[in-house]
């Protein structure tokens, strides 16, 4: 009996299996497997929470300790630590992960400049992703909170997902914390009084969606909070 691979090989038998691959039809197999891999690892992983920020930041930056204290005094409460897997403020959290002796989860992202997995991540939670949508899914899906540090267009791209999908109640209400008020301080006057207040593009209670924060005490305190009033669960 032919296994899946062979018989799409059998089914484009007057094309070469490189242009198979390429096709649209080859891809929904490639995604599939991916969303099986993560569902697989993520489902045994327990509460975790997901921590972001940029690849570029250096060991000796203060955003880099903070990530890691947040990821240690986390652990130490019982959560998990998820990240993007790569360095800079990821490898930081696992480091802090680690070092709480909590669950250290990487979700790896096949880019060209970067990113090998970094060294604090537990071999059997190394998750290895070709596309950033389905990398997403597990971000979001297996985190009960979001802790979002310094970070470039990526950070963005993850914290307004997270956003977008609580204010449309896709997902259930999670914690997103801010850390750095002096970073996002900017981008938040912009909501509130472009986005917001001008334009009317979104409503002032959007402003909930999220907390600002500077301390790792202040992020430790509000999930622990948030869930002293519900069950620990994955949010879809």
């Amino acid at each position: 009996m032919l296994n899946d691979e062979e018989q799409i090989k059998k089914a484009f038998q007057d094309r070469s299996w490189n242009e198979v691959k390429a096709t649209d039809s080859w891809q929904i197999f490639r995604i599939t497997s991916e969303f099986v891999q993560g569902f697989e690892k993520m489902g045994k992983v327990g509460p975790c929470v997901s921590i972001f920020g940029s690849a570029r930041t250096k060991p000796g930056n203060k955003y880099y300790k903070l990530a890691s204290e947040i990821a240690f005094n986390l652990t130490r409460n019982g959560y998990g630590i998820i990240t993007g897997g790569g360095p800079g403020i990821m490898e930081a959290a696992n480091k802090g992960a680690k070092a709480g002796g909590g669950r250290s989860v990487g979700l790896n992202i096949a880019l060209p400049m970067e990113q090998k997995p970094n060294p604090f991540i537990d071999h059997d939670k190394i998750i290895d992703f070709d596309y950033f949508f389905v990398r997403k899914v597990m971000f979001v899906k297996y985190a009960q909170g979001f802790v979002v540090l310094p970070g470039g267009l990526g950070t963005m791209d993850e914290l307004f997902e997270a956003l977008t999908l609580i204010q449309t109640n896709k997902v259930a209400h999670f914690p997103v914390i801010l850390v750095g008020r002096s970073y996002w301080s900017g981008l938040m006057d912009w909501i509130k009084e472009t986005l917001i207040e001008q334009e009317k593009n979104a409503d002032i209670g959007d402003l909930n969606l999220f907390q600002l924060v500077d301390t790792q005490e202040e992020v430790v305190n509000i999930i622990n909070a948030f869930y002293s009033k519900y069950l620990l669960k994955p949010n879809f």
